[in-house]
């Protein structure tokens, strides 16, 4: 009955959220997600009226984020038909140049920050650092995602500390983006924004109209086999479950060849990356025997999708505020340096780097850096709703590069990991060089458009 009584929770929360939203203008003109609207007020019932909910139903909706990350991933890149390689690097090679330095820049800025004036002022773990990336870049979701290695390394604050960051980082995304869209609209550099007055009302709401609703996919089996729905879902099983043969098979590669050494990465590394590999692996195989035809990208979408709001709403109501209470300066000063990163490459290297559609294509990349995915588009619709510029095609193809190690990836995974494993300075370190070699492409780059 648990599992019931989690899922009767999270749904009102979400329609709750929802209606929220419909009937308050302030938040339509932020833009806010109905999950994050559902997960706050959860986080409000959850912890102002405790009596009203038993203790394994806090604890099992706490524990629902590291699940569902897991089928996030494994969606990523399953439908999605692979481009020509050199389409793709002329049109996404700047982008990924934008991307990489605002990644590593994170990692930079708050290792350093923590490891050379927080942990001294604060006493604050070496791994506190990493929730810049982890929180801004990666999201709520690849916060609960990592929620096994914090644990591991008995650090279980810092997964409401990383919630906190990025709640905040999808707040700071839609209101800092939107003044930036406005200051670009007064500056003459994007052509036409639509004032938030002259919206159709429903969009206003979220909602479409009737006449207008699109399609949610296409179904590829025929029902009287399987459902397409089901069947969807059965490859994202498969999917995870080849992520799990290779996180285990990893770590019994590394017990065996480091046997007896401390230092192990992948004891306490996440599924998550695992599984995005695993249905790339799925993509691939089916492309080869030529039916990529039997799935649907628009499928595989929606299941991620929701997914992700469960995920969030899960995440949010879970919050534990004593513990952000206990670290609200040491945030504070993270988020803003963070902060204050995304918004000095907007303005002062985009008009440099982009040599087309400028502030179209680094809104996008601001939002995602901030928030997650669909915030950046969000943005990007905002500015360019007919895709009349190549910002939508440069920043969907940037991520076929950019998702497998960043916001999520491998690196993102590891290096938590080594933080815990080998120490903050290895890690900062790499990180820096990383960021000086994206900066040194990214001045080349600049110098020629120049």
């Amino acid at each position: 009955m648990i599992a019931v009584k989690v899922f009767i929770v999270l749904s009102l929360l979400l329609v709750l959220g929802k209606l929220i939203r419909v009937f308050v203008p302030l938040l339509q003109k932020l833009y806010l997600p109905s999950s994050i609207i559902g997960g706050f007020a959860g986080l409000i019932f959850f912890h102002f009226f405790p009596d009203l909910f038993p203790p394994e139903i806090f604890s099992a909706i706490g524990k629902l984020p590291g699940f569902l990350i897991n089928v996030v991933f494994a969606a990523l890149f399953m439908g999605a038909a692979t481009p020509k390689i050199s389409q793709v690097f002329r049109i996404a090679f700047p982008q990924l140049c934008f991307s990489q330095i605002l990644s590593w820049g994170q990692y930079v800025l708050g290792l350093g920050i923590t490891g050379f004036f927080l942990m001294k002022w604060f006493d604050v773990s070496p791994a506190f650092g990493n929730l810049l990336e982890i929180g801004f870049e990666g999201g709520h979701g690849t916060v609960g995602g990592m929620s096994a290695v914090f644990e591991k390394f008995n650090w279980e604050e810092g997964i409401a500390l990383g919630y906190a960051v990025a709640t905040c980082g999808i707040v700071l995304a839609i209101t800092i983006g939107m003044l930036l869209v406005n200051w670009a609209c007064r500056k003459g550099y994007v052509e036409r924004v639509v004032p938030f007055s002259e919206m159709d009302p429903l969009r206003m709401k979220g909602v479409y109209r009737q006449k207008e609703q699109p399609s949610a996919g296409k179904q590829t089996v025929l029902c009287d086999s399987i459902d397409t729905l089901a069947w969807h879902c059965a490859l994202l099983g498969i999917a995870i479950f080849l992520g799990y043969l290779m996180l285990t098979g990893c770590r019994q590669l590394e017990f065996f060849l480091l046997k007896g050494v401390k230092i192990q990465i992948f004891s306490g590394f996440p599924l998550f990356p695992f599984c995005m590999i695993g249905g790339v692996f799925i993509q691939l195989f089916f492309q080869k025997c030529r039916i990529a035809y039997l799935i649907n990208g628009e499928q595989m979408t929606r299941i991620s999708g929701a997914s992700l709001d469960f995920l969030i709403v899960a995440a949010l109501s879970t919050i534990r505020l004593e513990t952000i209470w206990r670290n609200w300066l040491p945030l504070l000063i993270l988020i803003l340096a963070g902060t204050a990163l995304s918004v000095c490459m907007v303005i002062f290297v985009a008009p440099r780097l982009f040599k087309t559609a400028w502030f179209e294509r680094a809104i996008a990349d601001f939002g995602q850096s901030l928030g997650v995915t669909a915030t950046g588009l969000v943005l990007l619709r905002t500015v360019d709703p007919e895709n009349k510029t190549e910002a939508a095609a440069a920043f969907g193809y940037k991520q076929l590069f950019h998702e497998p190690f960043m916001g999520g990836g491998l690196c993102t995974a590891l290096a938590l990991t080594m933080v815990f494993t080998v120490g903050w300075i290895p890690v900062f370190w790499i990180s820096l060089g990383m960021l000086t070699f994206w900066g040194v492409i990214t001045a080349i780059l600049m110098v020629k458009n120049r």
